[in-house]
């Protein structure tokens, strides 16, 4: 059983080693340089700084996966709006962990005040990525045909979301 929990500074390496597998070899990320372990670090810092969460799946003592969100947009009135990320290592593909990582991921979203959870999945056939959002409750709310390329090939980004807690029904508390 994987053991889901905040990611520290000592987790960076492993989860920039992760991240720059999909960046060489993946179309989930439009990245086409994987960031430097220092990069990593200072976005690492950025998403905490914010009070969001950035979590890691541990299996064995190695890190195996990661998630995190960051705000959809910059601007003030996207605090309520945040984008996930989810990583795993491909050896730990297909092993569930990645709903686990996603499921906690959006409770600690909530319970820091996101109220809408945002997929921005690259590839229209990133089946394993678009099916996990599914699962956990995502809706698809369109396609966005043909606006990266990589791999000398043009591709889609599938963009999915997630109600969370009181969702739009009610104003925010810190508003």
């Amino acid at each position: 059983m994987p053991l889901i929990r905040p990611a520290t500074a000592d987790d960076l390496p492993a989860i920039a080693a992760i991240y720059a597998h999909h960046v060489r070899f993946g179309t989930g990320t439009f990245e086409t340089t994987p960031p430097t372990n220092d990069e990593m670090a200072a976005r690492h810092a950025d998403v905490r700084a914010k009070g969001l969460p950035w979590l890691v799946a541990e299996q064995d003592g190695q890190v195996r996966g990661y998630a995190y969100c960051q705000w959809f947009k910059p601007r003030p009135a996207y605090r309520f709006s945040a984008e996930d990320s989810i990583y795993l290592h491909p050896d730990a593909a297909g092993q569930g962990l990645g709903r686990q990582l996603l499921a906690a991921l959006a409770d600690q979203a909530e319970a820091a005040g996101v109220r809408k959870l945002i997929a921005v999945i690259g590839d229209s056939a990133n089946a394993a990525s678009i099916g996990v959002h599914r699962a956990l409750g995502f809706t698809p709310v369109g396609t966005i045909a043909a606006c990266g390329w990589k791999f000398d090939r043009w591709l889609d980004i599938v963009l999915m979301e997630k109600v969370l807690g009181a969702g739009s029904s009610t104003p925010p508390e810190a508003a």
